[in-house]
């Protein structure tokens, strides 16, 4: 049940002194838009390297990258080590083209040296004499053979 106050209480509006005392904000300025596409990544080696990794991946033939002094010696020392198969600068002065080179590389095991995977967590699947087996199998058995993969 209602009383007289209570009722007199709820008509009474809210004190707004408070809010009223506060000044009135200010409108927040534009916000600045930024060129999409622009501009040079933070680390330009680990740019190169990503590019590199990536188009090795898709299987790509050539990657472009943005050239400077430093890039053009990383992909000196790429080359030289046998990772790329070469480089030139673009007919246009501001890339460089790397050609990419697809070579597998065959590892062979040991019955002796059998890889250890995390550990012994993992597994390496090995070809052997004797057919696909894990490197465990082939160790029990004392065979060798091409190490196809790794897994963990």
């Amino acid at each position: 049940m209602l009383t007289e106050e209570m009722t007199a209480m709820r008509e009474q509006p809210a004190e707004t002194a408070e809010r009223s005392e506060r000044p009135a904000r200010k409108p927040a300025p534009p916000k600045k838009v930024r060129p999409k596409g622009i501009g040079m990544p933070n680390d330009p080696v680990a740019d190169l390297l990503t590019r590199v990794r990536n188009a090795a991946v898709a299987r790509h033939e050539t990657v472009s990258v943005p050239t400077s002094r430093m890039k053009a010696e990383v992909a000196r020392i790429l080359r030289d080590e046998g990772f790329i198969a070469g480089y030139e600068p673009s007919t246009n002065a501001r890339e460089l083209v790397l050609r990419m080179k697809y070579i597998g590389k065959r590892v062979y095991a040991r019955k002796t040296e059998m890889p250890r995977v995390l550990g012994g967590l993992g597994v390496a699947i090995i070809s052997t004499s004797s057919g696909l087996m894990t490197g465990r199998e082939a160790e029990r058995k004392g065979l060798g053979g091409e190490v196809l993969a790794y897994v963990w």
